[in-house]
C-alpha cells in the first residue's frame, strides 16, 4: 500500500538515539537524558486542581468549542496585555489551538497550497520545516546562525532570499528565541521585517514557544509589539515552557483578525476543541499563576548555568544562551569528523549522555548538538563527568 504523503518523510533520526538509550537503561547503566525537550517541571498546583474540579461538572464533558471557550481567549488576551503591552480583541484576535504543532500545522493549509513557497529557518524545529510540505508548498530554506545576532541574521537572509525567489514566497516563518540554535532578535529586528512584509503583502507567522525563557534579565520581544503588525502578522503562544504545560496541549493564535478567522473556519470542520476541564483550568491558570513562568525561567536558568560552564571546565566550549531550554553545541573539534548523528551514538555509548543530533533540525545542523535543560543540576553535572571520562580526545 502506498502513502504518498508519508513516503517523502526522512527518518526521524531522534529515533536512532533513543533506541541506543534505551539499550543502554536495559543494560542497567544510568544514561542522562539531555536529548528530547519534554519539560520535567511539573505544572502548577493550580492548573491540576482546577482540572480536577472542572472535571467532576458533567456539564464539561460535552463538546466544546474548537475556537477556544470565551474566557480562556480573554485570559489570553490579559496576558498579552500584561506582558508586552499588546491589546487584543479575544473575539476576533485570539483563536486557541492544541498545543503550537497542530496550530502551526493547520495555519500551513490555511496560508498555503501547492505551487506556493514559505520561508522557514534552517536548522529549525521540524514542523517548522515540514509544516508547508504537508501543505503542498515549497519550504525555501534559509540559514539561522546562532546567539544574539542569529535573529538580525536570519532576517536578512529572508530578505534576500525573497528578493530573488520566484514565485514569491507569500509567507515568513520565524521563531524567536529559537529551537535548536537559541537564536534571539530585538524589537528592532522585527519591526524591520514587519515593515518589510507590510508593503510586500507577506504573511509573517512567529512561533513565541520560548516567550517566558530568558535568562540574564532579557526579555523576548513579541510581534505583536511592533507598529502594524497585526496587518500582516500572527504569533502563535504556548503554555507548554511558559507554564510547564506540555501535555496540556493549551496554545492561542494571536494577531492578523483575517488569518485567525480563516484558522477558525477551518478548525471546525477538524475539531470541537479539547476536554473543556482543561480549558478552564488554563484560564484560571493563566490569570491566577501568572508568577509561575518566573519560577519555571529561573529553574531552566540555573540548569543552563550548570551545563554551559560544566561543559567548560572540560573543555569544550559552547555559546550561553539568551534563551529557550536549550543549548546549542558546535561538536569539538576532535570530534567533528564523525557528523551529529555519530557523534551523538559515541555520546549515549561511550559517556552515557544522551543529545539530539542537529542533522535532525535541517542539514546546516550537522556539526551541532542539541543539550535540553530537562535534569536537575546534579545530574547535569554527572553528565558532563560522564562526557569527560567517554570522551578522551576532549582531555587533549
Amino acid at each position: 500500500m502506498e502513502f504518498r504523503r508519508i513516503a517523502g518523510l526522512p527518518p526521524y533520526v531522534f529515533t536512532i538515539i533513543d533506541g541506543l538509550k534505551r539499550e543502554a537503561r536495559r543494560a542497567g547503566r544510568d544514561v542522562v537524558d539531555l536529548g528530547f525537550g519534554n519539560p520535567d517541571i511539573p505544572s502548577p498546583d493550580i492548573a491540576v486542581e482546577k482540572l480536577a474540579e472542572a472535571a467532576r461538572n458533567s456539564r464539561n464533558h460535552r463538546y466544546s468549542a474548537s475556537r477556544g471557550i470565551p474566557k480562556l481567549r480573554e485570559a489570553a488576551a490579559a496576558l498579552y496585555r500584561r506582558q508586552w503591552g499588546v491589546e487584543l480583541d479575544p473575539e476576533s484576535e485570539v483563536i486557541y489551538t492544541i498545543g503550537a504543532k497542530e496550530g502551526f500545522s493547520h495555519l500551513m493549509w490555511v496560508l498555503l497550497q501547492p505551487g506556493d513557497a514559505a520561508l522557514v529557518p534552517s536548522p529549525s524545529y521540524p514542523i517548522h520545516i515540514w509544516g508547508p510540505y504537508f501543505a503542498g508548498a515549497d519550504a525555501r530554506q534559509v540559514p539561522i546562525g546562532s546567539g544574539e545576532g542569529g535573529g538580525a541574521a536570519y532576517i536578512d537572509g529572508v530578505i534576500e532570499t525573497w528578493e530573488r525567489g520566484w514565485p514569491r514566497p507569500r509567507v515568513v516563518v520565524c521563531s524567536f528565541p529559537h529551537n535548536p540554535t537559541t537564536a534571539t532578535v530585538e524589537l528592532a529586528d522585527l519591526q524591520r521585517l514587519v515593515d518589510w512584509a507590510r508593503e510586500r503583502d507577506v504573511v509573517l507567522v512567529h512561533d513565541f514557544a520560548y516567550a517566558d525563557v530568558a535568562f540574564d534579565g532579557w526579555r523576548p520581544p513579541s510581534i505583536l509589539q511592533c507598529e502594524g503588525a497585526k496587518d500582516c502578522a500572527v504569533e502563535l503562544y504556548s503554555m507548554t515552557k511558559s507554564f510547564s504545560m506540555a501535555g496540556w496541549r493549551v496554545a492561542f493564535l494571536a494577531g492578523n483578525r483575517e488569518v485567525v478567522a480563516a484558522l477558525a473556519k477551518l478548525k471546525s470542520y477538524l475539531d470541537y476543541g479539547t476536554f473543556q476541564p482543561v480549558q478552564i483550568a488554563a484560564t484560571v491558570t493563566m490569570n491566577e499563576a501568572a508568577d509561575y513562568p518566573a519560577e519555571v525561567n529561573a529553574v531552566y536558568e540555573s540548569r543552563r548555568n550548570a551545563l554551559i560552564d560544566g561543559l567548560a571546565r572540560i573543555g569544550w566550549e559552547v555559546e550561553k544562551p539568551r534563551g529557550t531550554m536549550f543549548a546549542w553545541a558546535p561538536i569539538p573539534e576532535q570530534y567533528r569528523d564523525l557528523g551529529s548523528i555519530d557523534f551523538a551514538k559515541l555520546l549515549v555509548t561511550d559517556a552515557d549522555v544522551a543529545v539530539s543530533p542537529g542533522v535532525g533540525f535541517g542539514p546546516e545542523g550537522d556539526s551541532f548538538v542539541r543539550f535540553a535543560l530537562i535534569e536537575n543540576e546534579q545530574r547535569i553535572a554527572q553528565g558532563i563527568r560522564q562526557i569527560r571520562a567517554g570522551l578522551p580526545l576532549l582531555r587533549g
